[in-house]
């Protein structure tokens, strides 16, 4: 199979890109990415050397782009990863470069796939496109969209292209909705990053309200042999729910990670909670199970060890990132917030 991955130098798209080479021997991948502080080169490092690897630079609202990269690598099938994805970036510097890539740019894709012939086409979507849970509940494919925040929002949006360019033209196309990743090369913005790099550097770690939002947590790993077998086997026009049933609490989360990296609690600083903060998602990844025979490989703890051993390996790459591409930002989202706690003191 010759694949297009678009956001393939991203954190979730190159883990992909990864496991379909090491998986798939006679698969070819051409990675096509904008390159935006989220994604790096650095995340494809040694891809050349399997001879089965391309990389294009380029970004997937762009028409003439998007066009030249299909007609000339011709590929069987199309797996979107190219997205903004951080609801505090949609909230606090704007929605419009949302719009522009996850809507506007999954249109241009579809477009592409369309008259180009592209027999699979698969985009990687999120739990977030539902909303928030009560107490109990979880979510299922048959749940209706209600985002709410402007980055949830963009990608139901680009979910509904989908379902239309599938409904409208017979477009084979699937989508998948996973739950929270964490694992190597994720870009240190992210929960669990974030976390792990702050205690590292014995630096407060800056937890939302009261913590007691619930996220269901996925290894990378796991969610990326998920879209690998929905891209072989899920039938067309086919949604999928992605989850490891690990729904806990980011309090829970977060001293989980402390005591693994034997830091102390003390370093949790609780501060004010974001606009429209969903307080729980949980998912029903039951489907998948029974129709794709895929399950989950690694527990939250076997995950959280082995992000946290990548993390140790690699701190000049992390280190190197929140100096070039994190500080302004960081300082933003979390320095002018008052701490509710930590030993009174504020976030440097």
């Amino acid at each position: 199979m010759r694949i297009l991955v678009t956001g393939g130098a991203g954190f979730i798209g190159s883990n992909f890109v990864r496991h379909v080479l090491a998986r798939h021997r006679s698969d070819r991948v051409l990675t096509f990415d904008k390159l935006t502080y989220a994604g790096s080169i650095d995340n494809l490092a040694g891809l050349e050397k399997t001879g089965r690897h391309m990389f294009e630079r380029g970004d997937i609202a762009s028409p003439s782009q998007v066009e030249r990269v299909f007609r000339r690598f011709r590929p069987d099938a199309v797996v979107n990863f190219a997205a903004e994805t951080h609801v505090d970036r949609s909230i606090h510097l704007g929605a419009a470069a949302f719009v522009r890539t996850n809507i506007a740019g999954v249109q241009v894709l579809l477009d592409a796939a369309r008259r180009c012939g592209v027999s699979r086409f698969l985009q990687v979507s999120t739990d977030e496109v539902y909303g928030a849970l009560g107490a109990r509940g979880r979510f299922t494919e048959k749940t209706p969209l209600a985002p709410n925040n402007p980055y949830s929002a963009s990608k139901a949006a680009a979910d509904l292209l989908v379902r239309a360019a599938n409904r409208t033209y017979g477009l084979h196309t699937v989508i998948t909705r996973c739950s929270n990743n964490f694992g190597p090369r994720q870009f240190p913005e992210k929960l669990v990053p974030l976390m792990i790099a702050n205690a590292l550097e014995d630096r407060p770690l800056p937890v939302y309200g009261d913590g007691r939002h619930v996220r269901d947590w996925i290894y990378v790993e796991d969610h990326c042999e998920a879209v690998d077998i929905a891209l072989r086997r899920a039938p067309p026009g086919s949604v999928y729910n992605i989850g490891s049933d690990n729904a806990v609490q980011n309090i829970v989360l977060v001293k989980m990670l402390l005591k693994l990296l034997g830091k102390p609690e003390s370093l949790i600083c609780f501060v004010q909670d974001r606009p429209g903060h969903d307080r729980r998602y949980a998912m029903d990844a039951g489907l998948i199970h029974r129709e794709l025979g895929w399950r989950p490989r690694h527990s939250l703890e076997d995950g959280l060890r082995r992000t946290i051993r990548w993390y140790l390996e690699n701190r000049e790459w992390w280190e190197r990132l929140r100096r070039e591409r994190l500080g302004g930002y960081y300082r933003r989202v979390y320095g002018d917030r008052s701490a509710i706690s930590w030993a009174g003191r504020r976030l440097p």
